[in-house]
């Protein structure tokens, strides 16, 4: 196929595949003009001299197409496909009976296999279980179906504990009546849930007046409680109790305490 450019009108051979690519738009090599290759596309040179290749006719309206040449028929690609299901059913069934066998015990031995996978898995969901006991112990919707459970199982559960229910009433700190250089810190503790719950681990900090820390430190439920039974206990619902301890007095600057639950 050739086509000519319309402003150096020099004549040149193209190829189908690039006019499809590029839309029919074509840069001239010798003038670098851009134009539309299909205006004078033609299958054949006119005979010489040749001036202007002849440009085509716009027409007002796409032209319409009548002579068919090749229409895919959609079902045959089901058909191709059901072709290559027997196919592959034939070689199937054709195998010896030895291939058959080993076919069968590979497919057999998968299942420990599985089985081991499941296993591993459950062992995981346990250990996450297991390492978040705390927080399921705490949990008001876990312990709703956990209690029932393990007082049929005969098990008992630790007891709950939530700090935010924990309510300070009255607090002191004098001098240690008996022992020099020692303060006696008291406080009243009240539970305001409506379960009873662990004794919590009481952190007592002594601070200036600029509320500077002088000293802190963390006293254990068997630390300011030496009753073992009233620990196991714990604190029931809308009890209060008292706190006493112990500790060195940090000096004179400390005149300020502070205290908090965990």
């Amino acid at each position: 196929m050739y086509t000519q450019c319309p402003e150096c009108l020099t004549i040149y051979k193209v190829d189908g595949a690039e006019l499809a690519a590029a839309h029919g738009s074509v840069r001239c090599g010798h003038c670098a003009a851009v134009f539309d290759a299909l205006r004078t596309l033609s299958l054949q040179l006119p005979p010489e001299p040749i001036e202007r290749l002849d440009v085509h006719a716009t027409l007002p309206a796409p032209p319409q197409l009548e002579l068919p040449v090749f229409r895919p028929v959609p079902a045959q690609a089901s058909l191709f496909a059901e072709a290559a299901d027997r196919a592959r059913a034939a070689e199937r069934s054709s195998l010896p009976a030895f291939a058959k066998r080993r076919r069968r015990a590979r497919q057999r031995r998968n299942g420990p296999w599985l089985a081991g996978c499941a296993l591993l898995l459950l062992t995981l969901a346990g250990e996450i279980a297991w390492a978040e006991q705390a927080r399921w112990i705490d949990d008001a919707r876990a312990r709703a179906w956990l209690d029932p459970l393990c007082a049929k199982l005969g098990c008992r559960l630790p007891l709950r504990h939530d700090a935010a229910t924990l309510e300070l009433l009255s607090r002191d700190i004098r001098p240690h009546p008996s022992v020099q250089g020692a303060l006696i810190i008291s406080a009243t503790l009240r539970n305001d849930a409506a379960f009873a719950q662990a004794f919590p681990t009481v952190e007592i900090t002594l601070s200036d007046l600029d509320e500077k820390r002088i000293a802190m430190r963390r006293f254990a439920p068997r630390e300011y409680l030496g009753d073992a039974r009233t620990i196991a206990a714990g604190l029931a619902p809308g009890a209060s109790t008292a706190l006493v301890f112990e500790v060195a007095d940090p000096g004179k600057d400390a005149v300020a305490f502070e205290f908090k639950f965990e």
